[in-house]
């Protein structure tokens, strides 16, 4: 089975939530580290967090965690400066791959970052996305083959584009908790008040 790292990307200001959404409440703790508690349960080594606005005050929401944390100082260029700011920290790792994710999409699962691996080691395909919502996504498995891919991308890219235009090389599973993230002040009422539909 490939050694798989996770990147978790976490650098966004959350203008429409108003507040640092990675801070939020869940289940007794901060969203982001509930992502991070995750992705750690996953089995995936190194777990590596990419923090821009507010860095400092989420950075210690993550404190006791076995993570590495690095700050994108262009967070505000966009998703893709901070994917290749994560890909960067790996580069002295021996990882065999990175499955990039979001630290607002709570339902996904470790046993989903799990069988994007495992896929992978099935297929031998490079890459292996979550498909939601008549989209795909995050997360998605890149091997370390195909990292230049995303290093290659503009910083206001995500990497999206680089699945769909690689598609030989790709494998898609359904993943309908992916599509629930916490972006506005609503999305964060219904996920804490099950009264209002949540899945909590």
């Amino acid at each position: 089975m490939p050694s798989c790292a996770v990147i978790l990307l976490a650098a966004g200001s959350s203008t429409r939530m108003g507040v640092p959404k990675q801070l939020l409440p869940y289940r007794g703790r901060p969203l982001l580290r509930h992502a991070v508690e995750t992705a750690l349960a996953a089995g995936c080594s190194p777990v590596v967090v990419v923090l821009g606005a507010n860095s400092e005050a989420v950075g210690e929401s993550l404190a006791g965690l076995d993570v590495v944390t690095t700050v994108n100082a262009d967070w505000d260029l966009g998703m893709g400066s901070s994917i290749q700011t994560g890909l960067r920290t790996l580069q002295s790792t021996d990882a065999d791959a990175a499955i990039l994710a979001l630290g607002d999409q709570p339902f996904v699962s470790a046993a989903f970052y799990r069988s994007l691996v495992a896929e992978a080691d099935r297929s031998g395909c490079g890459i292996v996305s979550a498909r939601y919502a008549d989209t795909v996504g995050v997360p998605v498995y890149f091997a370390r083959r195909n990292w230049p891919l995303l290093e290659a991308m503009a910083p206001d890219q995500g990497c999206k584009g680089v699945i769909l235009r690689n598609g030989g090389d790709a494998k898609f599973l359904d993943c309908p908790e992916a599509a629930i993230d916490i972006d506005t002040p609503e999305e964060y009422r219904r996920l804490v008040d099950p009264r209002l539909g949540s899945r909590n």
